[in-house]
């Protein structure tokens, strides 16, 4: 869509304006609030063709005008300055993250925390997707006479832990050779990888080890094969009750239900693409009824250059898309760093 630039200038005005109070907008505080340089009547008469391209529109109780939906995503798409996020705030994220974080779940549930705190909406990220991810190493640990301690790292950060009795004890060297061929022979797959020659090689290579191995490999495939595959981690759900166009219950009741739905949840981040970068949904273009007056801001992280999971705020469709695009934004590279860390 063509448009000149005093249009562009009255178009930000008056969404920014919105966002700001949530009162619809006249042209008399487009010329008071911003330096345009023409009248509040040549505001009125821009105003009043930017309601005829479907870019603004008139509540019936109010002499004002509203963004509508095609206004936000010109808006979003056009018109949006980003706004740079605080190096204060950026330390605080950093700072957060740093604390002595040394497992997945806990970092990915304290990036949504802090997604919800910094934006006021509801922030929703999804832990990495196991289901694609490959063993980085195992290894076998020496804790005292006929017990041994089993680390096993996946290529996401994800570290699973199991302390195994033994029958009888084992020399060090017999745990380091044991660690050995199981990385020799599983390192860099993912379950679906695995072959049944893989495990016959690894069988035959620790015969005299038979009696817990099968608990060990068990164990790894446990871990790559996860139960909380997909699962995703809510921060602020009733965060969008603060939001004045959702004070009625009733009217977000059905929002609210969706939340609850784990199912969806995961649906609404898995089918945002695997594009790297942000993503804008606005209104009717969320798939589901109960979203259809918000918009979601997602972004996909990732670790080793592949994509593993996505993270995401819900608000209203009058969202300050500038600032929370930015908090998403960082909080994405701070949590595909804290992962590569990890």
């Amino acid at each position: 869509m063509k448009m000149d630039e005093r249009k562009q200038r009255i178009l930000q005005a008056l969404i920014l304006d919105y966002i700001a109070t949530g009162d619809p907008v006249g042209s008399r505080t487009i010329a008071k609030t911003n330096k345009l340089g023409v009248s509040s009547a040549t505001i009125r008469n821009e105003m009043a063709d930017l309601e005829e391209m479907g870019l603004i529109e008139q509540p019936h109780t109010s002499a004002g005008r509203i963004p509508s939906q095609f206004g936000y995503r010109y808006y979003v798409d056009c018109l949006m300055e980003k706004q740079p996020l605080p190096e204060q705030v950026k330390k605080y994220i950093q700072e957060i993250l740093s604390e002595k974080i040394s497992e997945t779940e806990v970092l990915v549930q304290v990036c949504s925390k802090l997604l919800s705190q910094l934006t006021n909406y509801t922030a929703m990220v999804m832990a990495p997707i196991m289901g694609k991810i490959k063993l980085r190493y195992i290894q076998l640990l020496p804790l005292e006479k006929s017990k041994v301690v089993l680390v096993v790292v996946l290529d996401n950060g994800h570290v699973e832990h199991r302390t195994l009795e033994l029958p009888f004890s084992l020399r060090n060297e017999e745990i380091q050779y044991i660690s050995q061929t199981l990385n020799n022979n599983l390192q860099g797959l993912s379950i679906g990888q695995w072959k049944s020659g893989v495990l016959n090689t690894i069988y035959y290579e620790l015969a005299q080890q038979k009696y817990f191995l099968n608990e060990i490999i068990e164990i790894i495939e446990m871990a790559l094969v996860s139960k909380d595959d997909h699962k995703v981690y809510l921060g602020g759900m009733l965060n969008i009750l603060d939001q004045p166009e959702f004070k009625d219950v009733e009217k977000v009741k059905d929002l609210l239900e969706l939340l609850e739905e784990d199912k969806v949840l995961k649906d609404v981040l898995t089918n945002t693409g695997q594009e790297i970068g942000i993503k804008v949904k606005i209104g009717t273009e969320n798939p589901y009824e109960g979203m259809k007056k918000c918009s979601l801001i997602t972004a996909t992280y990732e670790l080793d250059g592949k994509v593993i999971g996505t993270l995401g705020v819900l608000g209203p469709t009058r969202m300050e898309y500038s600032k929370a695009v930015s908090i998403v934004e960082f909080l994405t590279f701070a949590l595909t760093e804290g992962l590569r860390k990890l």
